[in-house]
């Protein structure tokens, strides 16, 4: 073995850490931008989320697509920007949505809402929510509508709020909701 072996093994065995460590923080850098964790803090969206309950975010589902009806998503408060909050969106641009007491209705189809806290008391009061959603709005509400601040207190949220969509509970592990959040898309397939 000569003298210059060791030393070139040495300097291959570096470059090869040095590689991983790299490509390691980038992963990670990556992962980073695409997802976010987010704590839920309250009971409006029950009975889909339950306060205290960890979930990922991802950040990069509206690069290619726009929102959609059914999504949860986790958004800047129009209200102030440095509390985020979490609803369902119900409408998208250009929607009609009307509110009765009973049902909510876009564009002209009343939703069978299965996701929503059976429990609520549906007392909306319909003249604060018939509106016209504006373009690069969205109309948010909790799945527990009795206890929820949402679109019909205090409007519409902008597009440029939406930080991303939520797609998974991971905390705490073993409750019936752990995992992937379920579509429900279904429930808007006859909104056109």
């Amino acid at each position: 073995m000569s003298q210059g072996e060791p030393s070139i093994r040495v300097r291959l065995w570096t470059r090869q850490i040095i590689e991983t460590i790299t490509l390691v923080l980038l992963m990670l850098l990556v992962v980073r931008l695409a997802v976010q964790n987010f704590h839920i803090d309250g009971q409006s969206m029950e009975p889909t989320l339950h306060d205290q309950e960890f979930i990922l975010v991802n950040k990069a589902a509206y690069l290619l697509q726009q929102p959609a009806r059914g999504d949860i998503i986790v958004f800047r408060y129009p209200k102030n920007p440095q509390e985020d909050y979490i609803k369902r969106i119900i409408a998208t641009p250009g929607d009609k949505i009307s509110i009765t007491h009973d049902a909510v209705i876009v564009d002209g189809v009343a939703l069978h809402e299965r996701y929503i806290n059976k429990q609520d008391a549906h007392d909306y009061d319909p003249a604060t929510t018939r509106r016209t959603i504006g373009s690069d709005q969205y109309f948010v509400m909790g799945d527990n509508r009795g206890n929820s601040s949402d679109s019909r207190d205090w409007g519409t949220v902008p597009r440029q709020n939406i930080i991303g969509k939520a797609i998974v509970v991971y905390w705490p592990f073993g409750v019936d909701n752990f995992g992937l959040l379920p579509s429900e898309s279904d429930v808007f397939a006859h909104v056109h």
